[in-house]
């Protein structure tokens, strides 16, 4: 994601960078947290053992609400979403898994800590 900052110039190359590509934060570990830089961008997940992704609480991490976050899982290791306490993902059929290697899903911010889960997933 690319942030402006009053005084900056905009010019057609910055403009182009923030509306046709993604940040892409790759993560390997087993483990991983969103953080506030990953809105807007893309977070690949890849490890051979099971990989559980967690949604922190608008106290913790305050995404504004209306924040998306692409998720793939690049590897063999199945990527789960798990909300931290207080928060609560929405998904079709309760699936909070990525299907498998090469799956992309999305996660938007549609309440204070009110998540949605669209993309390949299953349960």
């Amino acid at each position: 994601m690319v942030a402006f900052v009053p005084g900056a110039v905009l010019s057609a190359s910055a403009l182009n960078t923030a509306f046709n590509s993604l940040t892409i934060n790759a993560q390997t570990g087993t483990t991983y947290t969103l953080a506030l830089t990953d809105a807007g961008g893309l977070v690949t997940l890849t490890n051979a053992a099971a990989i559980t992704l967690t949604v922190p609480a608008n106290a913790t991490v305050a995404f504004p609400t209306g924040s998306q976050i692409g998720l793939m899982q690049t590897g063999a290791g199945q990527v789960t979403i798990t909300p931290a306490g207080g928060v609560t993902v929405n998904a079709y059929g309760s699936a909070t898994k990525l299907i498998g290697n090469g799956s992309l899903a999305v996660l938007v911010k549609t309440g204070t800590n009110t998540w949605q889960l669209a993309g390949g997933i299953t349960a």
